[in-house]
């Protein structure tokens, strides 16, 4: 039975829709583009800036929190596309938030022991000016698989560019061979784990394995 995967994006910028252009927006799309040429279906980019996420380490922090939805629509997908600019060597603040919010996944098991998160996979969009591309990452994948995500292999693409220089990604001619070439290779394993794991999720560790 042929499965259609589904992705979805997390844009972790500090900037609402409608100032400057994103450069994780840019990065983001080249994993979209990516996906599509292996058949997934593109659900779209949340762009958190635009919406009241408020802070907590449940699923419903109550009257005003938007997050319920964007977590529907995010669990909805196969794949999730988690994109973040570099802010002091770290991850943005917004994706911290969304990683503290995803800490309730521990508590929402089903039957077998598996959380909402179980069997989908998550890769990185990581974008900056200086170096800590590599420690955004780490940090990133330690959360999201505590939480139930799957990270496949070179699942992280980036760019970073020269330390003390205010080029942004967005502003490049064109974007990088090797960026690209790591894009691709993240697409294609994304989408070749997705398809694996829609079709045969884990066990879990219910009573009856």
């Amino acid at each position: 039975m042929l499965v259609t995967l589904k992705a979805i994006a997390i844009n972790a910028t500090l900037k609402p829709s409608g100032k400057e252009p994103s450069s994780t927006d840019k990065m983001i799309d080249l994993v979209a583009d990516g996906l599509r040429k292996h058949g997934v279906e593109w659900a779209g980019t949340i762009r958190l800036a635009d919406h009241v996420i408020k802070p907590g380490v449940s699923s419903d922090e109550g009257d005003g929190d938007e997050w319920p939805a964007l977590r529907k629509r995010i669990l909805e997908a196969d794949i999730l596309v988690f994109g973040s600019p570099i802010w002091l060597g770290q991850l943005s603040s917004l994706g911290k938030m969304v990683l503290e919010r995803m800490d309730a996944f521990l508590s929402e098991t089903d039957d077998q022991g598996r959380m909402p998160s179980s069997g989908k996979v998550a890769v990185a969009a990581i974008v900056g000016n200086e170096d800590g591309a590599h420690r955004v990452t780490a940090d990133l994948f330690q959360g999201l698989n505590d939480v139930g995500w799957t990270i496949p292999a070179a699942g992280a693409t980036y760019w970073v560019g020269e330390a003390m220089n205010k080029k942004d990604f967005k502003d490049l001619p064109q974007v990088p061979d090797e960026v690209a070439a790591a894009t691709e290779t993240l697409a294609r394993n994304a989408a070749h784990l997705a398809g694996l794991l829609a079709a045969k999720t884990y066990p879990g560790t219910g009573k009856d394995q």
